[in-house]
């Protein structure tokens, strides 16, 4: 492409298949899509202008190391807003400062902050798949329209003709199971909504 004006007309996607090339102005491009949104988001959970700026800088450099083997399954935006809400996470959890609103489920203190680094996103992803999928039918089925659709326990009830106990019950143990298969780091940001 011969200047950024070319750059701008690109679709998110489109600029991700040319920084895997190698292409800086789509990566620049990308950032000025997304740096200040990136900004706001992450200042609103860590209420910390250089911590935000840090995160959102990680978040940016390690697109570009990852620039060859990023594939996409959903948008890009969801992509990154996913990259970014880890990467916040985590730093709540070395300050031992997770928000308890944020949790459906008992907060856990992270004693272990070395977690971060064998956890890439992709593997994340992958391995709550992996268990999410091994579940019981129903169960994984209550607990996808649960946290994947954001159906209410209520419309989960009517959807599928069953009990709200037994809406309660199915997703209760799909927690006990997952937090038994992944841990409970990895369970934490699922049910902060941090997997998207």
């Amino acid at each position: 492409m011969s200047n950024l004006m070319s750059y701008s007309a690109c679709t998110d996607e489109q600029l991700v298949s040319l920084i895997a090339n190698d292409d800086t102005n789509a990566f620049k491009q990308l950032y000025d899509r997304y740096w200040k949104k990136m900004l706001t988001q992450a200042y609103a959970k860590l209420q910390s202008d250089v911590l935000a700026e840090e995160i959102v800088q990680d978040c940016f450099i390690n697109l570009w190391k990852r620039r060859h083997n990023i594939k996409l399954k959903y948008s890009f935006h969801t992509y990154i807003s996913a990259v970014l809400r880890y990467e916040v996470m985590a730093q709540l959890a070395q300050n031992n400062k997770l928000p308890h609103s944020s949790v459906d489920i008992e907060t856990v203190v992270i004693q272990d902050y070395a977690t971060q680094q064998w956890l890439d996103f992709d593997d994340l992803r992958h391995q709550f798949e992996n268990a999410l999928t091994a579940l019981p039918e129903k169960c994984q089925l209550v607990f996808r329209l649960s946290r994947e659709s954001g159906f209410t326990d209520k419309q989960i009830s009517e959807n599928l003709s069953i009990s709200h106990k037994t809406v309660e019950a199915h997703i209760s143990k799909a927690l006990k199971i997952l937090r038994l298969t992944l841990g409970n780091f990895l369970i934490l940001l699922l049910s902060a909504g941090f997997v998207v």
